[in-house]
Formats: structure tokens, C-alpha cells, sequence
């Protein structure tokens, strides 16, 4: 199977929301509840609580204004105002559970979705990465499941209190006023024709705005990853420039976003005037001589069309909510969507031990459908000797080697360790054999230790101890304030570019696995390192099915097998005596390296 770029999220098929497939918000809604139910039941029961204490404050204005005429009737006054207490009381204790167990629940998905879409990009291959920046995966990531969480919110928290709160306060109103209830509805289709027109334009700003915020974070990664470049060439002031422009664009999508969202305010704050105002003009002229009417039936209709508007309101605004949450919802599933690029087989099987011998048998291999780095290659490594590959860059050395590590799989071919296609065994076996050197050190934010122990977790502390010794790193380890558990920074930034190589060599010899990959393992280092850093190779490489990358041909010279690339093609293999002798492809290479050093000196 080829590792090929998976379809943008943005060329999916829209669902019935524009921007989701049309199963993904009912799979976010249905998994988000019934995994959090507990939680829900609770919140939900709560909410209902709290919709009849609602409705319940009104229904109760009718006999706090009729007991108030009856002053002498202290048994009804002290009855009215015990219901009160219970009303306000019962409803303060519901909004309070509302609140605990909607925030548990809603932490709770936060946490499963940002630990599903994790777990999504563990399982992707390296051109997955290639193919997606990451301060934009960071948005995605943490924009994206708040906005889960905040959606499946809106939905229970607008269904069950609000929808419930509105439905018993209209059910007061008609039933002390039902003529002028139908009156103050009349205005509920204009406010909802008003909310369609908004949302669309909050959908496309919603949209522009993440897509500046992602300019924001990459625009802090490359300042902190670039600090030394951005300092040599004074570019202070192109960065502030940069940053500048992406924080005013934040701050203008938000101010339109935050203005479209406020227009639902005075529109409903208008239309409950008109409404308010058309009911006060009927009830003087055609209610106020009606028998049925008490004005303790008038106040608790007029205080229900009151305490309406709260919840109708957040209800007319539950589209927008909606519609800016399932943006990040989108990048999130759109994550969540996207094929794994490199799977291992259903029926794949432990890769067995054995000497190491890894072979290439007519690979073939391409980034891109286009263009092949690798053109039916044939290659042999040897168990337990070293190889080396040697070429211009570009030429498919740093190829061969993820497709040996299995990062890739190729077009065509196939790639074996000891007669057993790497495609058909399990990663974690298949990983378990092999170490790697390569020239871009990363090291992890924590202490020496642990990042030596990353190779192998269950490493005892003298273990460590000697694989560092081998590696020439204990000395500057000792030196260091607090030894092996002094925190190294990010990528190593506290250590020098020697240090950092000769932990990584360290982190591979403590591995002891029998394949080991070295890539440009002594590049840009200065001549006390790389000896360090070279005595170290020696030691590690010893009896191990060794692939050597090296642009320095001195590094290789020793090596049992040297192949040459060119042009994603092995145009010549053999010991460094043999291929000198043969005069062709290293010959120029070598009389190249060491013609121009010779001139330096």
C-alpha cells in the first residue's frame, strides 16, 4: 500500500449542516451523550426542574396579586409566601446541579475528543505530516473540541430548559390570557426570519477567523523555533510586522462576529417591546371589563410574557451558537475522517529474530503520483554488517531508509528483514528491531533520563548509566546541575548540538536492537564531537546490521558495502577498495570531497 495524501476536508461531501458528512453531527451528539449520560440524566432532570419552577414563578403571580387584595386572610398570605420560598429555592438548588454536571460532562468530552483525534494522528504515517502544518493540527485540535463540547451543550441545554422553560410559560399565558397571547406570538416567525439571516454570515466569518488563528500559532512556533535566524538577520521588525497583521485580522473577524451576534439582542429586545406594547393597548381596551379577569390573572400573563423572553431569546440564538461551533466541529471531524495513510495489515504477524538481513527487492516509490525517487532498486544489507549509501542529495539515500523503518510503503516492491515482507508484520515488532541515529536530533522536554529512557521504559538506572558512558555522554551529564535529572528544554535547547547527538547515539545503544539506521549521525559538528560521536559509532555498530548515510565518504570508508544513488537508481556497490579501484560513480564523489579539502588546506 502506498502512503498517498488523503482528500482535503474541505473537497468532503457536505452534509446537511453544509460543512459535516451527514452522519457526523448525529455520531457527535449521540456518542457525546450516551458516553456522558450519567452526567446528562442528571443535568437534564435538573433543567426540567427548573422549566416548571419557571413557569411555576408566574403561575404563582396570580395568587401573590389576589391574596395582596385580602390582606385580613393571613392564612393565604403566609401560604403564598412559603410556595414562593419553595418556587425560588427548588429552582436556585436545579440551576446549581444544571451547572456541576453539564461542566463535568462537557470537561469530559473535551478530554475524549482531543484524546481520539491523538490517538487518530498516532496512528497516521510521516506524509501525513508532511501534508499538514502544525501549529494548524494544534488548532484544529484544541478549537475543535471545545466546540464539540459547546454544541452538544447548546443542543441539551436549549432543548431541555430553554425549549421546556418557554413551552410551560406559553402554556401560562393562554391559559389566563388566551387572546392575548395569540397577540404577543404573532412576533416569534419575524424574530426567526431575522436569526436565518445572520447565521450565514456568521458561518463564513467563523470559518476566516480559525483559519487567522492558525496564522497566529504557526507565527509563535517559527518566533520560538527561529529565535537565532530571526536575531542574526534583524528581522524584529518583519516578525512584528507579520504578527501585527495576523492579530488585527483576529480582532477584526471577532468584532464582526461579536456584532452579528449582538444584532440578535435588540431585535428581540424590539420585538418583545412590540409585543409588550400591543398587549398593554389590547387589555385596556378589550379585557380589563371581562368578567373571567382578575388582575392577579393579568399580572401572572404579563410576568410569564416576561420571563419568556430570556429563553426565547437564547433560543433564537441557538442557531448561531450552532453554526459557530460547527466550524471547529468540522476541522475536528475532518481530522477524524481522513483514512489512516499507513495501516498495518489485518493479518499481519510478528516479525521473527534473526541476523538482520533487510533487502530491497525492485522498490519503487514516489511522494507524489509524478514524480519517483526510487526506480525498481535492488538492495542488500547484510545481518550484522555495515552498509553505507552515498550520493548527491536527492538522489533517494533518506528514502530507502524510511521505507526500511516502514514510514512509507512503496509503489512497487516489496522490503524484507530476514525473507519476511515488513508490510505484513506488526509494527510494534517490526519497531523493536531497530534503532535510530538521525542528523536532526530530537530530544523531549523533560530530563536526561527520561529521554534516554524513551527507547526503552523499562531500562534499570545502571543501564542507563552505561549506555551513556558508551556513548561518550556520562562526563557532560555529570557536569550538568542536576545530572541525569536535569531537564534538557525544548528539543534540547540548553544542550550544545554534540550533547544532543551523543544522547540520541545513547538513547539507541541502551535500544541494543539488532538493525541500526544512521542518518548524517555526525553532520555540522565540530572535530572533538564528531571523534566523540565517531569512537561512540564504533562501539554501537559492532555485530549489528548497521545502513550508514553519510555525505563525509571518511565515515564509511571501513564499511563492509557501499552503494551508490543516483538519481533514485544503485549505479554501483562494493567496498570502498573495490569501487576506488573501479574508477566510476564514488571514485568522483571521493576524488570530489577530498580535492576540495586538500585545496582548503
Amino acid at each position: 500500500m502506498t502512503e498517498t495524501p488523503s482528500p482535503s476536508p474541505e473537497h468532503e461531501p457536505a452534509g446537511r449542516f453544509g460543512w459535516l458528512k451527514q452522519n457526523d453531527l448525529w455520531k457527535l451528539l449521540s456518542s457525546g451523550v450516551r458516553e456522558q449520560s450519567r452526567y446528562y440524566v442528571i443535568a437534564i432532570i435538573a433543567m426540567v426542574v427548573v422549566a416548571l419552577t419557571s413557569a411555576a414563578t408566574a403561575w404563582v403571580m396570580q395568587s401573590i396579586i389576589d391574596t395582596m387584595a385580602q390582606p385580613d386572610n393571613t392564612a393565604a398570605v403566609m401560604g403564598v409566601a412559603g410556595l414562593v420560598i419553595l418556587i425560588f429555592t427548588t429552582k436556585g438548588i436545579a440551576n446549581y446541579v444544571q451547572s456541576v454536571f453539564m461542566s463535568r460532562a462537557g470537561n469530559q468530552i473535551v478530554a475524549n475528543q482531543q484524546l481520539s483525534v491523538y490517538r487518530k494522528l498516532m496512528r497516521q504515517g510521516v506524509a501525513f505530516y508532511n501534508l499538514n502544518e502544525s501549529s494548524n493540527l494544534m488548532m484544529k485540535i484544541t478549537t475543535g473540541a471545545a466546540s464539540a463540547r459547546a454544541l452538544i451543550e447548546t443542543f441539551v441545554s436549549s432543548l431541555a430548559r430553554d425549549a421546556l422553560t418557554l413551552v410551560g410559560l406559553v402554556a401560562v399565558m393562554i391559559y389566563q390570557q388566551p387572546l392575548l397571547s395569540m397577540v404577543s406570538l404573532i412576533f416569534g416567525p419575524l424574530a426567526i426570519l431575522g436569526i436565518r439571516l445572520i447565521v450565514r454570515k456568521v458561518r463564513d466569518i467563523m470559518e476566516k477567523q480559525l483559519e487567522s488563528s492558525a496564522e497566529f500559532i504557526k507565527a509563535l512556533q517559527e518566533t520560538s523555533r527561529g529565535i537565532q535566524v530571526i536575531k542574526i538577520f534583524s528581522l524584529e521588525d518583519q516578525m512584528n510586522a507579520r504578527m501585527e497583521r495576523t492579530v488585527r485580522e483576529i480582532q477584526k473577524r471577532s468584532n464582526k462576529s461579536a456584532r452579528l451576534e449582538a444584532i440578535t439582542s435588540p431585535l428581540m429586545e424590539s420585538l418583545s417591546g412590540f409585543a409588550i406594547a400591543g398587549v398593554v393597548a389590547l387589555s385596556s381596551v378589550t379585557v380589563l371589563g371581562a368578567e373571567a379577569t382578575t388582575p392577579g390573572k393579568l399580572m401572572s400573563f404579563i410576568t410569564a410574557l416576561l420571563m419568556a423572553y430570556e429563553p426565547a431569546k437564547r433560543l433564537s440564538r441557538m442557531r448561531i451558537s450552532v453554526e459557530r461551533n460547527m466550524v471547529g466541529v468540522r476541522m475536528l471531524f475532518g481530522i477524524l475522517n481522513q483514512p489512516d495513510m499507513l495501516t498495518q495489515s489485518e493479518n499481519a504477524t510478528p516479525l521473527q529474530s534473526g541476523p538482520g538481513k533487510v533487502v530491497l527487492d525492485q522498490v519503487s516509490f514516489a511522494y507524489q503520483d509524478d514524480r519517483r525517487v526510487l526506480r525498481d532498486v535492488d538492495l542488500t544489507f547484510e545481518g550484522g554488517k555495515t552498509t553505507a549509501l552515498v550520493g548527491q542529495s536527492g538522489s533517494g539515500k533518506s528514502t530507502v531508509m524510511n521505507l526500511v523503518m516502514r514510514m512509507y510503503d512503496p509503489v512497487s516492491g516489496k522490503v524484507t528483514i530476514d525473507g519476511q515482507d515488513i508490510s505484513e508484520v506488526t509494527f510494534d515488532t517490526l519497531r523493536a528491531r531497530m534503532s535510530y541515529v538521525g542528523q536532526d536530533t530530537f530530544l523531549f522536554g523533560t530530563t536526561v533520563m527520561e529521554n534516554l529512557r524513551m527507547s526503552r521504559p523499562d531500562a534499570s538506572y545502571e543501564e542507563v548509566i552505561a549506555a551513556a558512558k558508551d556513548a561518550n555522554a556520562h562526563e557532560f551529564i555529570m557536569e550538568l546541575a542536576h545530572g541525569y535529572h536535569t531537564e534538557v528544554g525544548e528539543n534540547g535547547g540548553s544542550l550544545s548540538g554534540g550533547q544532543r547527538q551523543r544522547l540520541s547515539i545513547a538513547r539507541a545503544m541502551l535500544r541494543n536492537a539488532e538493525i541500526l539506521l544512521l542518518d548524517e549521525a555526525t553532520s555540522a559538528l565540530d572535530a572533538t564531537s564528531e571523534a566523540l560521536i565517531k569512537e561512540a559509532l564504533d562501539r554501537i555498530t559492532k555485530d549489528k546490521t548497521t545502513i550508514v548515510i553519510a555525505h563525509r565518504l571518511s565515515t564509511i570508508l571501513s564499511a563492509d558495502q557501499i552503494y551508490v544513488l543516483q538519481d533514485g537508481h544503485v549505479v554501483e556497490g562494493g567496498s570502498a577498495d573495490e569501487l576506488l579501484a573501479k574508477g566510476g560513480a564514488f571514485k568522483t564523489l571521493f576524488d570530489q570531497q577530498f580535492s576540495s579539502r586538500h585545496q582548503r588546506k
